[in-house]
C-alpha cells in the first residue's frame, strides 16, 4: 500500500477520534430534524381542518428538531403574524 492510504486512514482515524462528540450531537440533530419533518407531514392533516398550515420544508423541521413542542408554537406564531 501506498503512503497515502496510511495518511489517509491517519486523518480519518483523528477526525473520529476527536470529533466523536460533534458527529454524535449532528446525528441526534438530524433524528430529532427528521421527526419534526414526520410531526409536520402528520400535522398537515389536522391543521387544515383547523385552519392552520405549516409547509413541511427542512426549515421549519430544523425549528422543530431543536426547540421542540415551543418551536411548534414559534412557528404557529410566526404563521399567524404573518397572515
Amino acid at each position: 500500500m501506498s503512503g497515502w492510504f496510511w495518511w489517509a486512514a491517519g486523518g480519518l482515524a483523528l477526525v473520529l477520534i476527536l470529533g466523536r462528540r460533534p458527529l454524535a450531537a449532528l446525528g441526534r440533530l438530524a433524528v430529532r430534524s427528521g421527526l419534526g419533518l414526520v410531526f409536520l407531514w402528520l400535522f398537515q392533516g389536522i391543521g387544515a381542518l383547523l385552519g392552520v398550515t405549516l409547509g413541511v420544508n427542512l426549515l421549519n423541521g430544523l425549528v422543530l428538531g431543536i426547540l421542540g413542542l415551543p418551536g411548534l408554537g414559534l412557528l404557529l406564531l410566526a404563521q399567524w403574524a404573518g397572515a
